[in-house]
């Protein structure tokens, strides 16, 4: 393996070694505590735009499986057909894998797909430091000389010190350090299909609203006998005959997908059951009037406690999301429907009266706890 670095727009370089592809990349630095499951995670198109930083040490134990789809053309064991995220950081790499379904090191595969990757990283670290000053622009590259004597940490004296401070940083075209700023752009116009897409036949159709959607979903309503229309983004749902609405997960802000949510907004005229997912949640609040905000360092893990609002039903849920809903700006119409118990954000909205609720989490959790996917079940039993 040859030597890379790992450079913050705070000015913090960490050095380590290339496992993945030996080329450059920059994109946002975010976090997840989740301890499996870096297959599904690192093609859910959730992570577009973004490099990840996976505080569990040891990745790439149980290798790779093969990209196989089943009768209706969806991919298993993968959220989607290629990798999103731009970059991996990890700690411990295994490069000697061992699982009966594995056919290739998780290397290979970066390598395949062009993705760079570090590892020797303190990850956990590394991680503490983006819990305490938010997520950061970052870069990886390749390095045959090392760091330069004046910005080198080791890992022993970053633990030392304790975070980099920000001092302010202006995210803009380009930040501190001359990373390019992954912010701004639709990134759900980036990830979404570019066509319809018909899947299954049964006799109840819901059309889905591509932001960026994980397979895993569409096998919860196909695996429950739901034909599903998948649409792009921009769709016009209120032209299409279905008999629901579903709104996707996908990455980036909210407020870039103004014709989904204006779409959204008309359907909301009517009566046919709307369910979001995660970005699918933000859009759903958007267009029943509430705003939206950029969360420090957003939830990005396999157990993020939630409780149903008005029970005492709680639930473990996956979640991947950098944005949420400030339900105080929800109308008279609406009211919260999961909290999460560690931060009190709101994980989903529904109406007092209409069909129409959402989730932050990810019910269909792939991968992570399937605690919720009964919410699939409750919006079916509505159409």
């Amino acid at each position: 393996m040859n030597k890379a670095v790992l450079k913050l727009e705070n000015g913090l370089c960490l050095e380590g070694m290339s496992f993945g592809y030996d080329g450059p990349c920059s994109g946002e630095l975010v976090f997840s505590t989740a301890m499996v499951g870096y297959p599904e995670s690192l093609t859910d198109p959730s992570y577009e735009g973004q490099i990840l930083c996976v505080s569990y040490p040891i990745v790439g134990n149980y290798g790779i499986p093969a990209m196989t789809k089943d009768e209706w053309g969806v991919c298993l064991g993968f959220e989607s057909e290629k990798i999103h995220v731009r970059g991996l950081v990890i700690s411990d790499y295994s490069g000697k894998f061992s699982h009966y379904d594995a056919v290739k090191s998780l290397g290979q595969w970066l390598r395949e797909e062009k993705i760079p990757a570090i590892c020797g990283i303190d990850t956990r670290h590394l991680t503490q430091l983006l819990r305490d000053n938010g997520t950061l622009s970052a870069s990886i590259t390749p390095s045959e000389e090392g760091i330069p004597p004046e910005t080198h940490a080791t890992l022993g004296n970053v633990r030392g010190r304790g975070p980099a401070p920000l001092g302010g940083v202006e995210r803009s075209e380009t930040v501190s350090g001359g990373i390019p700023s992954s912010e701004g752009g639709n990134l759900a116009a980036v990830v979404s299909c570019k066509e319809q897409i018909l899947y299954g036949k049964g006799g109840k159709r819901v059309v889905l609203v591509d932001c960026g959607v994980k397979h895993q979903i569409l096998h919860c309503l196909l695996q429950r006998g739901i034909e599903v229309l998948r649409v792009p983004w921009d769709t016009d749902v209120n032209a299409i005959d279905a008999d629901g609405i579903m709104i996707s997960n996908g990455p980036g802000d909210p407020a870039a997908c103004i014709p989904a949510i204006e779409h959204i907004r008309k359907a909301m005229e009517g009566s046919r059951p709307i369910f979001g997912i995660c970005l699918g949640n933000q859009i759903m609040s958007l267009a029943a009037g509430a705003s939206t905000y950029k969360m420090k360092y957003g939830h990005r893990s396999h157990n993020q406690p939630v409780r149903m609002c008005g029970t005492d039903r709680c639930f473990i849920t996956s979640q991947n999301h950098g944005y949420a809903v400030d339900t105080s700006t929800l109308g008279s119409d609406w009211e919260p429907y999961f909290v999460n118990l560690n931060d009190g954000t709101s994980e989903g909205i529904r109406h007092r009266s209409k069909p129409f609720f959402s989730a932050q989490f990810h019910p269909e959790a792939s991968s992570g706890p399937t605690d919720t996917e009964f919410l699939f079940d409750e919006f079916i039993s509505a159409l």
